[in-house]
């Protein structure tokens, strides 16, 4: 396993320095689900939860969360975004979450990308817990990044370029 990169030789915890890694285009995609029963799902769909458009809620609230990773996450660096999305599928028992963070500069927004998705999945179900308490978040993860010095990276199951 390769060295820590936020651990010192002491074994204390750092911000990495990137002041001398180039800029480069990065970008990173990342995804999760929320699993639900049936009548919260079609309630979703139709628009009839309580509290209101629970899909454009919580697209918002992924969004201005990649924009506040640095300040949720301690030692990451804060990015200038250049784009956030983040989109839903809707399927037969949950909804899947992807989303994409991309910029231009020294480091990757790979934590961008999971804490948008994170987010976004927690709003879901704080619309929704009226309607289903038992809803479960799984599968965040990573499925890919470009750009950096360690360059493009997929996970094994992922055939799309981010």
């Amino acid at each position: 396993m390769s060295k820590l990169t936020h651990l010192d030789d002491t074994g204390s915890a750092h911000m990495v320095d990137i002041s001398a890694k180039a800029d480069t285009a990065r970008e990173a995609l990342a995804e999760g689900s929320i699993q639900m029963s049936a009548e919260t799902l079609t309630a979703i769909k139709e628009g009839r939860a309580k509290k209101g458009d629970v899909l454009a809620v919580a697209r918002i609230a992924g969004i201005m969360a990649a924009k506040k990773t640095s300040d949720l996450i301690p030692l990451c660096h804060p990015i200038a975004l250049s784009s956030v999305s983040v989109d839903f599928d809707l399927r037969e028992d949950r909804i899947c979450v992807t989303a994409c963070a991309r910029t231009t500069g020294p480091t990757g927004v790979e934590m961008e990308a999971l804490t948008a998705a994170s987010v976004a999945l927690l709003t879901l179900y704080d619309m929704a817990k009226a309607l289903d308490r038992a809803m479960v978040i799984t599968g965040v993860r990573l499925l890919a990044k470009s750009g950096g010095r360690s360059g493009n990276w997929r996970s094994g199951d992922w055939r799309a370029e981010p």
